[in-house]
C-alpha cells in the first residue's frame, strides 16, 4: 500500500509540474527526458537495495527537476538571443 501511495504521489507531482504554461519546448523535453533517465537509474539503484519502486519514483522526480532546469536555461538563452538580435537588413 505504501508503494502505491508513493507511486500515485510521484505521478501527480510529475503531472502538476509538467502543466506549467510558461515552459518552453526545451524545458518540457528536458523534464521528460530527465524523468525517464532518472526513473531508470533510480529503479536500478533502488532494486539493489530492495526498493526498486521507491528508487524509480525518487529518481524520476529528481531527474525531472534537473532536466527541467537545464531545459529552462536553454529556453532563456534562446529568448535572449532572439530578443537581442538585430533584425535590420
Amino acid at each position: 500500500m505504501k508503494s502505491i501511495t508513493l507511486t500515485i504521489g510521484a505521478v501527480l507531482t510529475a503531472l502538476t509540474l509538467s502543466n506549467c504554461a510558461d515552459m518552453g519546448p526545451n524545458t518540457q523535453r528536458g523534464a521528460a527526458t530527465g524523468a525517464i533517465i532518472g526513473g531508470v537509474a533510480g529503479g536500478v539503484l533502488g532494486h539493489q537495495s530492495g526498493r526498486g519502486l521507491e528508487g524509480a519514483a525518487l529518481g524520476a522526480a529528481a531527474g525531472g527537476v534537473a532536466g527541467g532546469a537545464i531545459g529552462n536555461n536553454r529556453d532563456q538563452q534562446e529568448r535572449r538571443y532572439y530578443r537581442d538580435r538585430d533584425y535590420r537588413y
